[in-house]
């Protein structure tokens, strides 16, 4: 039917017409101003900052529940990967199933005791500027022994140390409370190794832990007087996407935290 109408119109109108569908755009493109400012996704391992964390773990070992204190430093990049080494101890004494030596005094009140050494890595599964979902392994060596009652001398003596090996997975939630602050909880598993049958049996169990994390970027930046302790800006940004999180960790206000 086009090609009829073209055809009965004089030569200059269907040369104009023929020139006008040609001109004819096959797509609307959008304009300038609604196409979205999208930030370039920032490397895993940029805006650095060291961070120093006090690590409670509580834990129930021969049926009894225990504080097992201990203090991490460590990296952390763009807020999504952490790895350091932390120093832990059993601050309280156990009851034990060990045998005692022949200086032990009769129904003395013998103490299982350990310490450890670990290196741990940590991984941020979700985040966004106020929560955060993590796994972390701890690989950790140290030594156990036998704190005992001394017939002889009735003073505590203790047990020779015997090598001790920890395996630690665990999952955490924390939630930043500041901009140099955090609080956080988790749960995992204790597994010892290297260590006698019957002191891993009673080493090995579930672990619950608190989490205080301390920012020493933004906390000097407050010392100085160039941000308000209690702020919270830069903490209201929504949302779990790639998208804002670049948004956040690209901004002028992380960047700052990081010097």
């Amino acid at each position: 039917m086009a090609a009829v109408l073209v055809a009965g119109l004089p030569g200059v109108l269907r040369a104009q017409e023929v020139s006008a569908t040609v001109k004819v755009p096959l797509r609307t493109e959008m304009p300038p101003d609604t196409v979205p400012d999208i930030p370039e996704k920032a490397p895993y391992f940029s805006h650095r900052r060291l961070v120093v964390q006090y690590d409670s773990r509580y834990s129930i070992i021969n049926g009894q529940f225990c504080t097992i204190n201990g203090l991490k430093l460590g990296m952390e990049w763009r807020g999504r990967v952490r790895t350091g080494a932390a120093v832990y101890f059993l601050s309280t004494g156990i009851p034990t199933r060990q045998p005692l030596p022949d200086n032990a005094a009769d129904e003395a009140d013998a103490e299982l005791r350990f310490r450890y050494l670990a290196l741990y890595t940590e991984y941020v599964v979700l985040h966004n500027t106020r929560w955060s979902l993590s796994g972390n392994l701890q690989v950790g060596l140290g030594s156990v022994h036998v704190r005992y009652l001394n017939d002889s001398t009735n003073i505590y003596d203790r047990t020779p140390n015997d090598f001790l090996g920890v395996i630690e997975p665990s999952a955490a939630a924390q939630m930043r409370l500041f901009r140099w602050a955090s609080l956080g909880a988790g749960a995992g598993w204790r597994l010892p190794v290297l260590v006698a049958p019957t002191i891993r049996r009673e080493l090995g169990g579930p672990v619950f832990y608190l989490r205080a994390n301390i920012l020493l970027g933004p906390l000097l930046k407050v010392a100085r007087g160039k941000a308000r302790l209690f702020t919270q800006e830069g903490l209201r940004v929504r949302g779990l996407n790639p998208y804002t999180r670049d948004k956040f960790y690209g901004s002028k206000t992380a960047q700052e935290d990081d010097k």
